[in-house]
C-alpha cells in the first residue's frame, strides 16, 4: 500500500511539473506575440502628398527595421489627432507646429511633433503675369482668411518686395493692418483657403497653400514664387507625448534623417522646402 501510495504520490508530483511547465512555456509564447504584434502599426495622414509620402518615404524604412505598416487616410484634421491620442494610430503626418500646439492646448491633449519633414510651401500663382517683376499697380490677389496662412502669404510677399511689414510685427501673426507699404497698391481679396486654386482664373495673382495647390493638380515649381517658409509652417510626425522616447519614434526619425528618404523626396516631392535640419 505505501509503494501505490507513493506511486501516486509522485504521479501527481510530476504532472504538476509538467502543468507549471506547460504554463511557463505558454506565458513565454505571449510575450514573443506580443512583442511581434508591437511592431504592427498604424500611421495616419490627409489623402494626397503626406499620405503618399508615407508610403514611399517613410514606411519602406519602417519595413526594412521590422514594422508592418498600415496607412489611415482621414479627411478630417480633428479625427486625426483624435485618433492620435486615444491611440488608434502611432503616429500621424498632415500638420505643422503651430497648428499642432494649438490643437493640443485647445484640446487637452499631450500631443508632440517629432520630426518636421519636408513641405509644400505657399505660391503666389497668376495666370495674368509670367514673373514678379511684371506685376503691375494695383493688381488683385487673392490670400487665405485664416490667420495663420494669411501671415505666410504676407511674409511671402514682403520676401519678394512687393510689401513692406512693421518691424515690430511678429511674423507668425502679421495680417493686411500691419503693411507698412504697398509698393504695388495690391488688393488684397481674402477667401476661403480650399477656394484659392480656382481664385487664380478671375484674380490677377493668387497666394495658395501648398496642400491645396497640390489637391488641385497645380504644378508648384509653376508658382512666380515659392514661400521661403519658416520651420513652425512645415509639417511634422506627431505622436503622443509620452511615446517620443519609444523605439518606434526613434526608428521613424531614424528613417526621416536617412539618406534614402531624402533621395525619394528628390525624386518624388519636387518644389517641396525642406526643414532646417535637412539643409545645414
Amino acid at each position: 500500500m505505501k509503494k501505490w501510495f507513493l506511486a501516486i504520490i509522485l504521479l501527481l508530483a510530476v504532472g504538476a511539473l509538467a502543468a507549471c511547465g506547460g504554463s511557463d512555456s505558454k506565458d513565454q509564447s505571449s510575450e514573443g506575440a506580443t512583442g511581434e504584434e508591437s511592431k504592427e502599426i498604424k500611421l495616419g495622414a490627409t489623402a494626397g502628398p503626406y499620405s503618399d509620402m508615407l508610403k514611399k518615404a517613410i514606411i519602406p524604412g519602417l519595413e526594412e527595421k521590422g514594422y508592418k505598416v498600415e496607412v489611415i487616410e482621414f479627411s478630417d484634421y480633428i479625427q486625426l489627432n483624435k485618433a492620435l491620442d486615444n491611440g488608434d494610430i502611432q503616429a500621424n503626418l498632415f500638420q505643422h507646429t503651430i497648428y499642432l500646439e494649438n490643437f493640443a492646448k485647445e484640446n487637452k491633449m499631450d500631443l508632440t511633433g517629432l520630426i518636421s519633414v519636408p513641405t509644400a510651401p505657399m505660391g503666389i500663382y497668376s495666370n495674368t503675369y509670367k514673373s514678379i517683376d511684371e506685376i503691375e499697380d494695383g493688381a488683385t490677389i487673392t490670400v487665405p482668411n485664416d490667420p495663420t496662412n494669411a501671415a505666410r502669404a504676407f511674409n511671402t510677399l514682403e520676401d519678394q518686395g512687393l510689401i513692406k511689414l512693421d518691424e515690430g510685427a511678429d511674423p507668425l501673426t502679421v495680417s493686411e493692418k500691419d503693411i507698412a507699404e504697398n509698393k504695388k497698391n495690391l488688393v488684397f481679396q481674402p477667401i476661403e483657403a480650399g477656394q484659392l486654386p480656382r481664385s487664380v482664373e478671375s484674380a490677377d495673382l493668387a497666394a495658395v497653400p501648398g496642400n491645396f495647390a497640390l489637391a488641385a493638380k497645380m504644378d508648384l515649381l509653376s508658382a512666380l514664387a515659392l514661400e521661403e517658409m519658416d520651420d513652425k509652417y512645415r509639417n511634422v510626425v506627431a505622436v503622443k507625448t509620452a511615446n517620443k522616447d519609444s523605439q518606434l519614434s526613434k526608428d521613424i526619425k531614424e528613417v526621416v534623417e536617412s539618406e534614402g528618404f531624402e533621395k525619394v523626396i528628390d525624386e518624388e516631392f519636387k518644389g517641396f522646402g525642406k526643414p532646417d535640419w535637412m539643409t545645414k
